[in-house]
């Protein structure tokens, strides 16, 4: 019987070792395509009561495909502009931000923040510019990825219950839940606004004249990174180029996108949401969340922005069970 159990347990090593080879390669679009779904997915339940499951999960797939050619043309037209467009911006703001008068301790941070996000870019752009065959094939699984999840989503909710180990079905409902929560929060709160926020930034880079495509879009990506800091947020590119064209003579041009910058990017939504939504709603513990977001990203890549205020969040939830746990034990035996 103990022989059995070790050659049972030996292929079953060896099958996970063999899946997590053919799964890692495409991990990162599988886990992109989960995000949208996610993101997209009370809108396909609208669609569905008027259309169909699957006619909904088609057109917003349709709308992902292009969506993603677009974003392949981008990255081989433009992406090497936006890679030093980019890297140029975030070292003049972090020079600027390492300038102010900050205690030691977070001069170094900064100083190592700013470096990492710079080599963790720089890396990632590389690693597909010279593989746009890759990047495509990465796409093409994403999008496959993204119907499967939609058209299947009730009975993946189902089978993901059903696994759940009745010992302790209460503790993996808190992860669950927790889970859910902080990709409300992260995804549908604070990535959908500052991603709209950077796409506004963009356009009106480009439209004033500050910057060709490249820098425009890299000025889009530096609004979203800085909407992740506390404090700071996408009121800092704005300004930057308000101050460019004051300083231009272009003083018609820098109250216009001053005023363009005030009212849709920062400071006005974010007052604007922060009632609606709530303070508490807004998202989840700026602690966290900073940590995870600029964390995971270093470890992981884009993808990290998820996968790290989400393990932040499961662990803060096992400490408070474990917690919980450990002060009833005390009660009882008291």
């Amino acid at each position: 019987m103990e022989l059995e159990t070790a050659v049972w347990i030996g292929v079953s090593l060896g099958i996970l070792y063999l899946t997590w080879q053919t799964v890692s390669p495409v991990l990162s679009p599988i886990i992109i395509a989960v995000t949208l779904a996610y993101i997209l997915y009370p809108l396909h339940e609208k669609l569905s009561f008027k259309i169909g499951n699957r006619w909904s999960a088609l057109f917003l797939t349709s709308l992902i495909t292009l969506v993603s050619f677009l974003f392949i043309l981008g990255f081989a037209l433009w992406m090497n502009d936006v890679k030093y467009s980019l890297t140029g911006y975030v070292d003049t703001f972090f020079k600027w931000l390492l300038g102010l008068n900050l205690p030691p301790s977070a001069y170094d941070l900064l100083q190592r923040l700013s470096q990492a996000i710079t080599d963790r870019f720089n890396s990632y752009v590389l690693g597909y510019t010279y593989s746009l065959p890759k990047l495509a094939l990465q796409v093409i699984v994403m999008v496959f990825s993204f119907y499967g999840v939609l058209i299947n989503a009730h009975s993946i909710k189902r089978e993901v219950y059903s696994l759940l180990p009745p010992s302790n079905r209460t503790l993996a409902l808190k992860l669950i839940n927790r889970a859910g929560e902080t990709l409300h929060h992260i995804l549908r709160g604070w990535l959908l606004v500052s991603i709209g926020k950077g796409v506004l930034m963009a356009i009106a880079l480009y439209i004033f004249g500050i910057s060709n495509v490249g820098g425009s879009i890299a000025g889009g990506i530096l609004t979203v990174i800085l909407e992740l800091l506390p404090v700071v947020g996408g009121w800092v590119v704005w300004l930057g180029a308000g101050f460019y064209l004051f300083t231009s003579g272009m003083v018609g041009h820098a109250l216009a996108i001053s005023l363009y910058g005030v009212t849709l990017i920062s400071p006005l939504p974010d007052i604007l949401l922060s009632k609606r939504l709530g303070k508490r709603q807004w998202g989840v513990n700026a602690l966290v969340s900073l940590v995870g977001i600029f964390g995971g990203y270093i470890a992981f890549g884009f993808v990290g922005i998820i996968i790290g205020p989400v393990s932040l969040s499961l662990l803060i939830t096992l400490l408070e069970e474990w917690k919980r746990a450990k002060n009833s034990k005390g009660q009882t035996a008291s």
